[in-house]
């Protein structure tokens, strides 16, 4: 079932295999028609994660790359749609020779070859494919079926893992094995057979079930492996050692065991989060959270995790608060909840509801010296409220909400107007990893130890040329700006006027890893950790 830890299993299996000193890459297959996940909403598919080379992606991406510590290429993600329109673009270009083009053998070999690109490209010694979706899924079947004629193509090099979840209804208290029977038995009517189950569940497997999984999937019993739920997604791999996943692995594979790096530094992290007591309260105020009754926070995935990262290295825990920026939009309000809070983030977003919110969170955690942590469209709102009330200018704003507004702080790229005439939204946005130049003498340069930097982005509006100087002469420093000085990458208040008062254009949560926490995390962190020793 879709939420049972895919994306987390096939992150840990990389992770296992690269501390044993294999070279690996990790691939991500998502069943649907878009091209890539850009025009998808968040609160739908939870985070759109951004690639080096700007392709949007599903946010398993950010696993893979977390993991692995290591950027991750374009051909790395395929979607349905990413092959159907190849296919179909080909035909229309005669590069079928005429022939009639179909699903088989067409749609499915252009999938076997981004495979085997995949793997090429990265020079990998083991490549891991995630074919995502669930088991008789009708938008999945061609990518299974793919993965079929790859075993055919490498009959020793290829092994097939599912993750399965088994149930224990409350009202028997028994884990049922019969889904995943179920589901390995429908495996098998698509001619691929199943070598390793990870088997996911609330508690770990006993030996009977294991030996009843065994027995009716006809694998043998080791090679099911107990994945029961636990406190941290980064305990997954050494939980995955307690059953020898490795070693299956490799033997599966017919590859002799080498002396790796070793599981030293993941321990060393995954340590720092059992063993770290003093807390740190952060505040996420953002408006993706609610769907149905159920609070999301895959929306901002990437951004918690980061977090996480930066204290974890500072040795606080972090308590991390989702707040609804749609609860500070009256007049009325009660902003004395924020003062509770360590650190507030205001992360990336689109649109105009909850805008007003956090507006009036952002000019609170400004007067009130709390630590503020802006991301993209969260740096583009501290610029806007910095307007309104410090410089006077009412009525600032962005023209992503209101084009007529009498102070255009925040507006629209030159180049991005015409696509936006010609609604050219998906993957049209300035997209990817790209420089900055940093100022010495500032917050981001205490950070970053570096004059040059490179971040990730994503986005269509930028800080108005017309207004940068007198929002400068007000206070307000453009401490990054692109090497050319036309763009505004970060702002923010000197420590003199605010203990951490600063927002970034870019995504600096798509460069945050485990082993190594993003610099400016980690500054808004030691800032948060000031206030909560007060």
């Amino acid at each position: 079932m879709s939420g049972v830890g895919k994306g987390i299993a096939a992150s840990s299996v990389g992770t296992l295999l690269q501390a044993k000193g294999f070279d690996v890459n990790l691939a991500k297959v998502d069943p649907y028609l878009n091209v890539d996940a850009g025009t998808m909403n968040p609160t739908e598919h939870g985070e759109v994660f951004v690639l080096n080379s700007g392709l949007e992606t599903d946010q398993d991406m950010g696993n893979y790359e977390r993991f692995l510590n290591r950027d991750l290429r374009h051909e790395d993600y395929i979607t349905s749609g990413m092959v159907y329109k190849h296919v179909i673009d080909k035909e229309r270009n005669l590069g079928f020779g005429g022939k009639c083009v179909e699903a088989v053998p067409h749609i499915r070999d252009e999938i076997v070859e981004r495979y085997e690109k995949a793997s090429k490209l990265n020079k990998s010694e083991i490549s891991i494919i995630e074919v995502g979706g669930t088991v008789g899924d009708y938008q999945n079947i061609m990518f299974i079926e793919a993965a079929r004629v790859l075993k055919i193509n490498h009959p020793a090099d290829v092994i097939f893992i599912m993750v399965s979840y088994l149930p224990v209804p409350s009202s028997l208290g028994e884990m049922k094995t019969r889904p995943t029977q179920n589901a390995v038995n429908q495996l098998s009517g698509y001619g691929v057979h199943t070598d390793i189950i990870i088997a996911r569940s609330i508690a770990p497997l006993d030996k009977k079930r294991k030996e009843k999984i065994g027995i009716a999937c006809n694998i043998p019993e080791e090679n099911v492996i107990s994945a029961p739920d636990i406190d941290s997604v980064y305990d997954v791999p050494v939980n995955f050692e307690k059953d020898r996943l490795t070693d299956i692995l490799l033997k599966s594979l017919n590859l002799e065991k080498r002396k790796g790096p070793g599981l030293g530094a993941w321990k060393k992290f995954v340590g720092a989060i059992k063993n770290t007591e003093k807390e740190v309260n952060i505040a996420i105020v953002g408006k993706y959270f609610s769907t149905g009754d159920f609070i999301l926070t895959d929306s901002y995935v990437s951004v918690l995790e980061a977090i996480k990262y930066s204290a974890y290295a500072e040795k606080v825990k972090p308590i991390i608060h989702t707040v609804n920026s749609r609860d500070f939009e009256m007049e009325k309000s009660d902003y004395s909840v924020l003062r509770k809070f360590d650190g507030i983030v205001v992360p990336g977003g689109f649109g105009e509801k909850g805008i007003e919110g956090k507006l009036n969170v952002i000019r609170y955690a400004r007067e009130n010296g709390i630590p503020f942590f802006g991301l993209c469209y969260g740096m583009q709102l501290m610029t806007i409220e910095f307007a309104r009330n410090v410089l006077g200018l009412t009525g600032a704003h962005t023209a992503e909400i209101d084009p007529q507004a009498p102070y255009l702080i925040i507006d629209i790229m030159p180049d991005q107007k015409k696509k936006m005439l010609e609604k050219d939204y998906g993957g049209s946005m300035r997209l990817g990893l790209y420089s900055a130049s940093i100022k010495k003498g500032t917050v981001a340069y205490e950070a970053y130890k570096s004059r040059t930097i490179k971040e990730r982005h994503r986005h269509r509006y930028e800080v108005n040329p017309k207004y940068i100087e007198k929002i400068e002469k007000g206070g307000l420093v453009f401490s990054g700006k692109s090497p050319d000085g036309t763009l505004m990458e970060i702002a923010e208040l000197p420590r003199a006027e605010h203990p951490f008062f600063l927002g970034t254009q870019f995504h600096p949560e798509f460069l945050a890893r485990p082993l190594r926490p993003h610099p400016l995390f980690t500054e808004f962190i030691k800032s948060a950790k000031k206030r909560g020793q007060r």
